[in-house]
């Protein structure tokens, strides 16, 4: 109603709707209580007990124009001129410097954080490097007081009850389920076990959900959270380190945290238990793999040993999906994103949430060579990466333009991808290349964790649509097969969350045992034959070339505004 009232027509602006408590912090529990009423009544008692304030910070049209292109700071002194001076619309003011003073008073405020903008950044929706969000969520130290079974794959144990000490007493304060490495899950479901109690060791309400064992509480966990709850529980819990370093003692629920910086936890820092062995058990060494060349699963084992040095960089770090052949290349093979239960504990594995599956699903990341052959010894052949890394997972490190032949001739593959790097020169972007492992070619460009994937995902279909229009006869942007035409399709799409790349150096099931393997540019000639690369020769090809061709994609940071700014000129 009260946007409605102001004396405008044709605006939009952006804010953010919140319910104040008394200190007038933002409360998202407030927030959440006024949206689950419904009755008219409710609604009028709520507006009057926890009024609601939209927060005013742009504007991105007005009068019928259409501001987006303007830069920040001359949209804002506009915003603040249109915002009434009192009601419950409020323009936010700004700072234009200090900005470190203004986060640490942000922390002891107990504020969610800050956000940093480009003053000469137009408006764009999602996400962009001139855009910042610095979280200040807050820590405590809380006492473990019991855990709960863990469900489908996950293993250890589901999530740590947790406790602290209010005026002497220990009280329940909900549950932390993520933040934990696979390690940690197995090693401390061990410690956990051996201090079961048949009745919770804290005063007051006990969760009435089931499937809760009860611990003497003698473990420290370090948590992050946005606030608590009116329940008197964590919202947002994400856990953090374990405190052997402090007794269970010193420990005190204060709704006041620390306000340090949101920043990724090492898994080593995390784990109060020494290192894991890392021996790999083998089995079914001699089992063949490719019938035609008698290559066997030991033979596999090796391949991914000898080049591990080189094909390392492009797995730590990063979600891995296995395909499994547990009777080689001829058997039956099945696509693995999920980590077993019976996994080794010294292999990472990562939780993410899977849109496909509903559900989260753990992920192995293959941090170095004992892992990677663990991951072989599952009779994983080929092995697929996610463009992103863990600590950015929005923010990937490349954009893909799969050049995929189908019925074309692989000349024309080389034409294409030619024509793909002369357009990149042209603009300013560096590329690398490898091969598929199979019948096409992979051009990879960098782009530093600079944009979201669907900012990638827009650059590769500029890039494609481009070499498309100037090589109608060969090239095409069209899907589905049977239209193609017996053209080379270039293959955007792959940039997205949760898209997959065949990762360099891994072995294809095929016939030979190719690889996919980084190419220098002067390589990429019709005379190139990609199959010759397999895990026979590929070792010795590396140590011959010692430096990697491709290796620069995980380092490149080009200037995307300034090659953007060239391809829109390009189109016209």
């Amino acid at each position: 109603r009260a946007l409605a009232a102001l004396p405008y027509e044709g605006f939009i602006v952006d804010g953010e709707l919140v319910v104040p408590d008394e200190a007038g912090r933002p409360s998202f529990q407030r927030l959440q209580n006024r949206a689950k009423v419904s009755r008219a009544l409710d609604v009028r008692r709520g507006a009057v007990e926890s009024p609601a304030v939209l927060y005013v910070f742009d504007v991105l049209a007005f009068g019928g124009y259409d501001l987006r292109p303007l830069p920040l700071e001359r949209r804002k002194p506009l915003l603040e001129q249109i915002v009434p001076r009192v009601g419950p619309i409020k323009y936010l003011s700004h700072f234009e410097k200090d900005g470190e003073a203004l986060y640490e008073q942000v922390v002891k405020l107990g504020l969610e954080g800050v956000v940093a903008k480009k003053a000469d950044s137009p408006y764009r929706a999602g996400r962009s490097p001139n855009w910042l969000k610095i979280r200040a969520d807050r820590t405590d130290d809380f006492v473990v007081v019991g855990f709960t079974r863990p469900k489908g794959s996950r293993s250890g144990f589901g999530a740590l009850d947790l406790g602290a000490y209010e005026n002497g007493k220990l009280v329940y304060a909900g549950r932390v389920g993520s933040g934990f490495t696979a390690a940690q899950l197995k090693e401390v479901s061990a410690v956990l076990e051996r201090g079961v109690r048949p009745a919770p060791a804290f005063s007051g309400p006990v969760p009435q959900d089931p499937g809760h064992t009860w611990v003497e509480p003698a473990l420290v966990v370090e948590v992050r959270y946005k606030e608590w709850t009116d329940e008197g529980l964590l919202r947002q819990p994400v856990f953090v380190r374990f405190r052997d370093d402090k007794p269970v003692t010193e420990i005190a629920k204060k709704g006041e945290g620390r306000g340090e910086r949101d920043v990724e936890v090492p898994p080593e820092s995390t784990s109060p238990i020494s290192p894991l062995p890392r021996e790999v058990k083998f089995s079914n060494l001699e089992k063949v793999f490719w019938p035609d060349e008698g290559y066997t699963k030991g033979d596999l084992i090796e391949y991914y040993r000898a080049v591990s040095q080189w094909m390392l960089p492009y797995l730590a770090d990063r979600p891995l999906v296995l395909t499994r052949f547990p009777d080689g290349i001829t058997g039956k093979s099945f696509f693995q994103k999920d980590a077993p239960e019976y996994a080794q504990a010294f292999v990472r594995t990562v939780t993410i949430w899977s849109e496909d599956s509903q559900r989260e699903l753990d992920y192995f990341v293959c941090d170095d060579q004992s892992s990677l052959l663990y991951i072989a010894n599952m009779a994983a052949i080929l092995l697929h990466v996610w463009s992103s890394r863990v600590a950015t997972l929005e923010a990937p490190d490349w954009c893909i333009l799969d050049l995929d032949p189908k019925e074309a001739p692989f000349t024309d593959v080389v034409t294409v991808a030619k024509r793909v790097r002369a357009l990149c020169d042209d603009i300013g972007l560096p590329t690398g290349i490898k091969t598929s492992g199979s019948t096409g070619l992979h051009v990879l460009i960098p782009l530093g964790r600079q944009v979201t994937y669907e900012q990638s995902r827009t650059l590769g279909g500029l890039l494609a649509r481009v070499i498309a229009a100037e090589l109608p006869e060969i090239a095409t942007v069209t899907r589905q097969v049977q239209k193609r035409d017996g053209k080379v399709y270039l293959d955007y799409v792959q940039n997205g969350h949760g898209r997959l790349l065949v990762a360099p150096f891994s072995a294809r099931p095929l016939p030979g045992a190719p690889v996919s393997m980084p190419l220098a540019w002067s390589e990429v000639t019709p005379k190139l034959d990609i199959r010759k690369f397999t895990i026979v020769n590929a070792p010795a090809r590396m140590k011959k070339l010692k430096d990697d061709p491709l290796r620069a994609v995980l380092e490149g940071k080009p200037d995307l505004v300034s090659a953007l700014e060239k391809l829109h000129a390009r189109l016209g």
